[in-house]
């Protein structure tokens, strides 16, 4: 269970943690006491769960924007799966993520506490603000090995062959958006299972993610994820 968790948990923080801009990306805000909620969807069109996160501090500092983010993830049965929460930091140039910053705090902190050795690394993600159609961005991966009372576990994220394929409009519950669809390349490796998904992400100037999509190889939708609510 606690490995299927903590592939969900970096998978979805992955996702979000694209989220998270202000005056420093055009892309997105990053202003305190603004709210997203995300609605999981599973092939069959089904809930699979809800993410809602809030922005509860932000600060500025040397041209950089820091921005702490909690985050609940409740199941399709309305049960709370795991809250907590993450900072994200972003400059003029557009977002820059810490990849260290998609493993929770509280979630490393939970994990000492319980004696659970842990090394974390990776590459950050980037989005710049000069999007166009055809710009090619660069890959992204984080890796996390834990070592709990002599049982071994690693977890990685890779995203590679990114890239902004066209501009569209796309309707959500939350409204009509025109945004950039970005595709990806998404291998996830825990325990010797691997998981290999394409990814097409929707962005909107002024809020950030509005659709998620992700197919098996051989094109089958697996899961959506889209904007459902969001305010600032």
């Amino acid at each position: 269970m606690k490995k299927i968790a903590l592939t969900v948990i970096l998978c979805t923080l992955i996702t979000l943690s694209i989220n998270a801009q202000s005056g420093c990306s055009k892309y997105y805000p990053m202003v305190e006491g603004a709210s997203f909620q995300y609605t999981m969807y599973n092939k069959k069109g089904k809930t699979d769960g809800i993410t809602d996160y809030k922005i509860t501090n932000v600060t500025n500092s040397g041209g950089s924007t820091s921005a702490t983010f909690d985050i609940k993830f409740t199941d399709d049965k309305g049960k709370d799966v795991f809250s907590t929460n993450y900072n994200i930091n972003c400059s003029e140039d557009g977002i820059k993520i810490d990849y260290t910053s998609l493993f929770p705090s509280a979630m490393m902190k939970q994990y000492e506490d319980m004696g659970v050795e842990m090394d974390i690394s990776g590459t950050d993600i980037q989005l710049p603000n000069d999007l166009s159609v055809g710009k090619e961005l660069q890959d992204a991966n984080v890796s996390v090995s834990m070592n709990m009372s002599g049982i071994k576990m690693k977890t990685t994220v890779d995203m590679i062959n990114r890239k902004v394929e066209k501009k569209e409009s796309i309707t959500t519950p939350a409204g009509t958006f025109d945004c950039y669809l970005i595709t990806e390349t998404s291998t996830s490796k825990t325990m010797g299972a691997t998981i290999e998904t394409d990814n097409k992400l929707w962005l909107a100037e002024g809020i950030g993610m509005i659709k998620q999509e992700s197919y098996k190889k051989n094109g089958n939708l697996m899961t959506r994820m889209e904007l459902t609510k969001f305010s600032k």
